[in-house]
Order: C-alpha cells, then structure tokens, then sequence
C-alpha cells in the first residue's frame, strides 16, 4: 500500500552537506519525496515537535540539537513507506546501524544521527502536518 512519511535531514548531515547522498538513498530503495523545504526551527518549535519526548532525560539536548541549524524535511511516498524508510535509515546508534544504512553511513552519534523518520503510520500523519499544513 502506498502511503507516505516524514523524513527529517537533521543539522549535522545539513551542514556536511549531504543533502542529495542521503535522498540519492530514498529513491534508490525506492521512495519518492513527493514535498521538500529547507528550513530553521527555533527552539521552542523543536520543542512542540519534539513533545512526546518531554519527560527523557535526553529532551532538552535534542530539542537544542534539532534548532541549531538548517533541516530539510521531506514527505516520502512508496510502498510501505514508513517501514522502508526506518529500514533505509538505521538504528537509532550509529555504531549499531546495519552496514549501508544512512545513519551507518553518515551518522555521528546517537544525537547526530544524520536523520529522523516517523515511526508509524498513524505519527507520520501528526509529523507531515507539523511542517507542511500549517498555516
């Protein structure tokens, strides 16, 4: 079933410009991005978007990571895209992702971890209209 995702190109891969490697992967596995903008979230948006996250111990870091630069977030369309860009992206640990995965290839740590992607259908929904229908 064709369905789309949220794939978010975090800051450190922004920066290191691998923008169109990491794409380069989605297509090649067989997704297409159906929308794409580059944009800067403050921290209070990271946040709000970040916010079933709020009682880790990790939140404020990732909150503070996901506002320092530049993201490009992406709607992925295909075939089960959801699985199949959890797949292409890797565990969440770098040093742990499967060999050839985005987060093997291009990830720093588990904070810099290069990418995010929706973990579910239901999240994707929640996650696309966060960037891309508000007003």
């Amino acid at each position: 079933m064709t369905e789309r995702t949220l794939s978010i190109i975090k800051p450190d891969a922004v920066e290191r410009n691998l923008e169109n490697k990491i794409i380069e992967c989605f297509i090649n596995t067989g997704l297409k991005v159906a929308e794409k903008k580059k944009i800067k979230l403050t921290k209070e948006e990271a946040a709000e978007f970040y916010k079933t996250h709020e009682v880790k111990p990790f939140y404020e870091d990732l909150c503070n990571y996901l506002s320092s630069g530049p993201i490009i977030v992406m709607i992925l369309e295909g075939e089960g895209a959801v699985l199949k860009n959890r797949k292409i992206m890797g565990s969440t640990d770098p040093k742990k992702a499967e060999k050839g995965t985005i987060r093997n290839l291009y990830g720093k740590s588990i904070e810099k971890n290069s990418v995010h992607g929706s973990d579910s259908a239901e999240n994707a929904k929640i996650e696309i209209n966060f960037f891309f229908n508000k007003s």
